[in-house]
């Protein structure tokens, strides 16, 4: 494992979440993987489940809306609007979980690029102390790993694509 496979997990206040990790990837392609939902559809899911409806309306205002099925599991959905779009740098954007009653999270996606690498950051500002640990203990560090280790696998295909193209 070499320091770009490294996900770094943070709870710098009461309220917030940081996550960071660097791909091996160009920042306009981070962005796109981040936002299109041919490309989210492949990597961004809870260990167990897909990601079977990505809406994205990629501008200030514009909503999405996600929903992950799992073989014998809940479905899990979560939407928003996004507040700032500015690209390929940052996203910022509410999230609303629709099967828990936990209040809106603002999370704030920030991309980076150093030398080719881009590192994504990612601050999920939740309502309360609470929420947040809820979140925390019902697996959040373990799915984002393996979320982020999908996503990283999916860049490095489609960046060795656009080398040789």
């Amino acid at each position: 494992m070499n320091a770009a496979d490294t996900v770094t997990i943070t709870t710098p206040s009461d309220r917030e979440v940081v996550v960071a990790r660097t791909f091996d990837a160009p920042r306009a392609l981070v962005f796109d993987a981040y936002t299109q939902p041919e490309l989210l559809m492949r990597w961004y899911g809870a260990p167990g489940r897909s990601l079977v409806v990505c809406e994205i309306d990629l501008r200030v205002g514009g909503a999405y809306r996600f929903l992950w099925r799992g073989a014998g599991k809940k479905d899990v959905g979560m939407h928003g609007v996004h507040r700032e779009v500015v690209r390929p740098e940052r996203i910022v954007r509410t999230e609303t979980w629709e099967d828990w009653d936990a209040g809106e999270v603002v999370a704030t996606i920030v991309l980076a690029e150093r030398a080719g690498a881009t590192t994504l950051t990612s601050t999920g500002l939740y309502p309360s102390r609470e929420v947040r640990d809820a979140v925390m203990k019902a697996g959040f560090e373990s799915g984002t790993r393996e979320t982020f280790a999908r996503l990283a696998a999916i860049l490095s295909n489609m960046h060795a694509s656009k080398g040789a193209a």
